[in-house]
């Protein structure tokens, strides 16, 4: 798999409103997922490695960010027939598996992917309770071995968020494989 990284979103844009469904088709709308200090937005899927590679991570912070009341939704663009890994049925068990704590949706369209301009899995987004982005950057400082982690960019950002301290604005862009886009 090539390795893609993120597209520069200028920090301070409005998040884009969406609605989805989980692949049980419950429905989620943007709004709805917002926790009262704002809510980080994951795109990401099953198949790809550099997005497996940091799955485990992505769920602790899912869960230390629902104890400083941020949202949190993973999202799937990468509904695509060439990449079966990725199938709405096999996002259930990857969900079960983790035992995510927050949900893991699916853009059946990618319209959503494409409304955020996302480019690879994972790409993140973090956004304040004025739905302004503060963060769209990678999780930490190295994705291949989590041992080696000597900065954790995501959670340091989560942390001033919540604390109301400015988000550091130098971020390096998240990297991962390319969405499979369909059209």
């Amino acid at each position: 798999m090539a390795l893609l990284e993120s597209v520069k979103v200028p920090l301070g844009t409005l998040m884009p409103s969406f609605v989805l469904r989980d692949p049980s088709g419950k429905e989620f709308s943007s709004d709805g997922l917002y926790g009262d200090r704002g809510l980080l937005v994951i795109f990401t899927c099953n198949h790809c490695p550099y997005a497996n590679a940091v799955w485990p991570r992505l769920v602790r912070l899912g869960v230390y960010a629902a104890g400083m009341r941020l949202g949190v939704v993973a999202v799937n663009p990468n509904i695509n027939p060439d990449f079966p890994d990725d199938a709405p049925g096999k996002m259930t068990a990857k969900a079960r598996e983790l035992g995510l704590s927050f949900p893991y949706l699916v853009d059946e369209d990618q319209s959503v992917a494409k409304a955020f301009k996302a480019q690879c899995t994972p790409d993140i987004y973090l956004y304040n309770n004025k739905k302004a982005l503060v963060y769209h950057g990678r999780i930490d400082d190295n994705w291949k071995d989590e041992d080696a982690v000597t900065r954790e960019e995501l959670k340091e950002a989560m942390n001033n968020l919540a604390a109301g301290i400015p988000v550091d604005k130098k971020q390096m862009p998240a990297m991962g494989c390319s969405i499979k886009w369909r059209d």
